[in-house]
């Protein structure tokens, strides 16, 4: 049984974070009788979910690059702004992050979630929404943005609940397995679990745009 535990500060939005995280692992060997006749399935009920929770999910994830720097194997060797920019869905999150001058404060972080947008997602949004906050990338472009991201690394088993970000507002993950929904927004997550160098990212189908 593993469980971790991160504590992560973040100073700033548009000022580059100094994330500090720590996690310790557990390891419990199983204490329990030897009466239970379950040895038809040894263990094999544990390890299966591990392994699931383990590898990326979602419809979306078979849009990923089988290979190369935005394959999942690509994408983990890099900071998670350099990540995105070699996945082909999430081209207008990055062009909106270089915007804001957000990149290096990405990619410097340490162990954070992100909540990415795909480029169909900011699509979507009114078109004065978007406008409005590319014409002002270190106010409201900052605060949408960074209300995307949230201290520490959170695996399938841990994203559901509530989650201050780093925008100081809170966005709330419900459902469980791989099928989860993030508000505001009822945005859905389409690719879950992607793992970059220092950064866990679930894919989503919207913006989650907080409230002003």
């Amino acid at each position: 049984m593993r469980s971790t535990r991160l504590t992560v500060a973040a100073l700033a939005l548009a000022l580059p974070l100094t994330l500090a995280a720590c996690g310790s692992d557990d390891t419990t060997s199983a204490s329990g009788s030897s009466n239970t006749a379950s040895s038809s399935a040894p263990a094999a009920s544990p390890s299966e979910s591990t392994a699931s929770m383990d590898k990326p999910f979602g419809s979306a994830c078979a849009g990923v690059p089988t290979s190369g720097a935005g394959s999942f194997d690509g994408m983990a060797k890099d900071p998670v702004a350099t990540a995105a920019s070699n996945n082909p869905a999430l081209k207008t999150l990055v062009t909106a992050v270089g915007e804001a001058g957000l990149g290096d404060t990405l990619n410097s972080a340490k162990d954070i979630t992100v909540f990415a947008p795909t480029d169909d997602a900011f699509a979507a949004l009114p078109k004065a929404t978007l406008d409005a906050a590319m014409k002002d990338p270190k106010g409201l472009l900052t605060t949408v943005l960074t209300n995307h991201v949230v201290e520490g690394r959170l695996s399938p088993d841990q994203v559901a609940g509530e989650h201050k970000t780093l925008s100081g507002k809170s966005i709330t993950v419900s459902g469980s397995g791989e099928d989860f929904t993030v508000t505001p927004g009822d945005a859905k997550v389409v690719c879950g679990n992607v793992q970059t160098a220092n950064a866990t990212v679930y894919i989503i189908d919207k913006v989650l745009v907080p409230a002003m």
